[in-house]
């Protein structure tokens, strides 16, 4: 038996030695814990965590991570062991460093700590090791214990304002209307009151007076107004239970003149949400919707700051990471809201647009689509009542119709003229003899070109503008061909994209970009056919005749430089001159003799351009044109009227207006 001895003792070293070899190690079991983490999977971590750690407060980790919305988390570990220096059969406890980091809503956190891994043996003697886990583990600033805080900080919005730093959208105090019920001594009728005074129903009273928060002394809000009218003061006057608080809110100091320009900003919306994907956005943000608002929602917005923090029992917060607020940017347009304003009202309800600029500098001085809307509606409730009037009118007052194209009718012959003038095709002195008050070409059929008065004789382009004669635009657009006229109109922009700040719809020439018909071809030299344009196109072409023959590039912003040619050399200052003085001859003794101004020496074209169906439809509605600048240049306007067949004097009525416009 004792033989056998010293062969047992070999066997038992040897087992010892393999399961010393074999056994589970720390630094493995800490690999399987951070790949957990790095895979943010709470349940497994858990599991590698010390028996002493209680499951509630391991979950505070995941909340934590939720709370702080915390990504790309990077966690590594070196473990950097002497295995012949190490006897895991000798240690119960080892500890590793461990570097932590991570992107949270509040910006970046970074840190190295160290885990110590602990050492379990189970009832059968299997060897294993344990993350002997604490909150420091979280954030180190909870070592000691403490609460993790979020603190945001809200940027104010930019504002938006015109040439001359007038406000345009500003953030300023505005009223929020409210009762305290307990002081109410008619109640029924003073809820009529109010409802008449403040445009808000007696239901909708009913409803915020019924909230479950609701007692006699409490202060109940019913509606935020941008400023108190003259029945609303009345109304505060005459009821106790009625009052106002001071809060700061969006208010748009020129209303309705210039809605669609600005657009306005209204809570946000959970499809909005969903198309945002961002974290910089919740269910209670105040978003930009339609004009300057939302087309630099970005920079108007600026950033919320956020701080995290570990807040402990009287002692200062800690602060873990923070994102500096960053207010928006303010935004100055070339706009003048004074001149915007004047042509609102003249437009005075009328469906329709217009369109001023600077014909020498570029700047856009008014950008007006009417008839519009209150955007504070928007802004501070809009009712379902007030929603479906706006849906419901047949003028459409929700249409941007500055950023819209349409069919420019004859203001579109000086440009026809441009370009026979500049490849020689139109001879100026040349006199086509048009008889009668229609023309057609042998091979047109039924179809004809019309004509508004008959000629004493040849007309010649003076005549042919000042009269506004279709026949001779159509005879010459075919003298010209597809060809040259299609290159003329491409350096008018005609059929390309317009170079500017604010999404105006391009100008385009037909469905398929060509005039290969000869019936279209005659019809686009005088703004009919498939061409349209935007009432800006429109003006930003007639700089033309005020810009030396270059086309000026339009600008909205203050920062954006100025008296930049959009197209170079278009037209000689020799043709510049005989076009200016035939649209100076409209004005005095033409068709847009409604637009002679005293004082004033305006040259302009009127235009008419009828929206048929087909080109056998007759009647039909009609559209009101005028294009026209006084002799300096600095304002050309650019309006459109829907309808005019409605009026006495057709685009005369246009006329009328910006001669009005283009004295003041």
């Amino acid at each position: 038996m004792k033989r056998y001895l010293p062969i047992m003792m070999l066997l038992f070293i040897f087992i010892i030695g393999c399961s010393n070899d074999e056994m589970v190690k720390p630094e493995e079991r800490l690999q399987d814990y951070v790949e957990y983490w790095n895979q943010e999977n709470f349940a497994e971590m858990y599991k590698l965590a010390a028996d002493e750690v209680e499951q509630e407060e391991f979950e505070r980790f995941e909340k934590i991570y939720q709370d702080t919305n915390v990504s790309d988390l990077e966690v590594t570990f070196e473990a950097n062991i002497n295995e012949e220096e190490r006897n895991l059969e000798d240690i119960n406890a080892q500890s590793f460093p461990v570097q932590v980091s991570l992107e949270t809503l509040a910006g970046p956190v970074s840190f190295d700590t160290e885990i110590e891994m602990i050492k379990t043996v189970d009832e059968e003697d299997v060897v294993d090791w344990q993350v002997n886990w604490h909150p420091g583990l979280i954030f180190p600033e909870l070592a000691d214990g403490g609460s993790v805080g979020i603190h945001y900080v809200t940027a104010t919005r930019g504002e938006i304002f015109d040439r001359n730093q007038e406000g345009l959208a500003v953030n300023q105090d505005v009223y929020e209307v409210g009762v305290q019920p307990g002081l109410f001594q008619d109640e029924e009728a003073e809820k009529e009151q109010i409802s008449e005074a403040f445009d808000i129903t007696v239901e909708a009273i009913d409803r915020a007076l019924s909230a479950d928060w609701v007692n006699p002394e409490l202060f109940v809000p019913l509606k935020t107004v941008p400023a108190l009218e003259e029945d609303m003061t009345a109304a505060l006057d005459s009821i106790e239970a009625l009052s106002t608080q001071t809060t700061t809110g969006r208010t748009y100091p020129f209303g309705e003149a210039v809605a669609h320009l600005i657009g306005y900003i209204a809570p946000v919306t959970a499809e909005k949400l969903e198309e945002l994907d961002s974290a910089d956005y919740s269910a209670n943000d105040m978003i930009g919707y339609r004009g300057l608002e939302e087309l630099f929602e970005t920079e108007l917005r600026g950033k919320n700051g956020v701080r995290i923090v570990v807040n402990k029992d009287e002692a200062e917060a800690v602060i873990i990471a923070e994102q500096e607020v960053e207010d928006g940017q303010d935004i100055y347009l070339t706009i003048d809201s004074e001149r915007q304003q004047q042509i609102f009202n003249e437009l005075d309800g009328d469906a329709g647009t217009a369109a001023a600029i600077d014909g020498t500098t570029g700047e856009t001085l008014a950008l007006v689509s009417s008839p519009s809307f209150d955007p504070h509606t928007f802004v501070y409730g809009l009712s379902d009542d007030e929603w479906g009037q706006l849906q419901d009118d047949e003028q459409n007052p929700l249409l941007n119709r500055f950023a819209a194209k349409y069919a420019p009718g004859s203001v579109f012959k000086p440009i026809t003229s441009a370009i026979g003038l500049a490849n020689g095709s139109i001879d100026p002195n040349e006199g086509l003899t048009i008889n009668g008050l229609t023309w057609q070409k042998n091979n047109w059929g039924n179809y004809s070109v019309r004509r508004v008065s008959e000629s004493n004789g040849p007309v010649d382009l003076r005549d042919a503008l000042v009269r506004s004669d279709n026949i001779y635009f159509a005879r010459q657009a075919l003298e010209i061909g597809e060809a040259d006229f299609i290159n003329g109109l491409h350096a008018f922009g005609i059929g390309e994209d317009l170079p500017y700040t604010y999404p105006i719809q391009s100008s385009t020439i037909s469905a398929d970009g060509s005039l290969e018909n000869e019936v279209l071809l005659a019809d686009t030299s005088y703004g009919q056919g498939q061409l349209e344009m935007s009432a800006l196109h429109l003006a930003v072409s007639y700089s033309i005749f005020t810009n030396n023959g270059s086309i000026i590039q339009p600008v909205l912003l203050t920062d954006e430089e100025q008296g930049v040619n959009w197209k170079d050399d278009v037209l000689s200052e020799d043709n510049v001159s005989l076009i200016s003085e035939a649209l100076r001859a409209v004005v005095t003794e033409g068709t847009g003799q409604a637009a002679n101004a005293d004082g004033t020496a305006v040259a302009g074209k009127t235009g008419t351009a009828e929206l048929k169906q087909s080109l056998d439809e007759e009647g039909g509605a009609e559209n009101g044109w005028f294009v026209g600048y006084p002799e300096d240049g600095n304002l050309i306007i650019a309006m459109m009227v829907e309808h005019v067949e409605q009026q006495n004097n057709g685009s005369g009525y246009v006329a009328e207006k910006v001669g009005k416009l283009l004295s003041e």
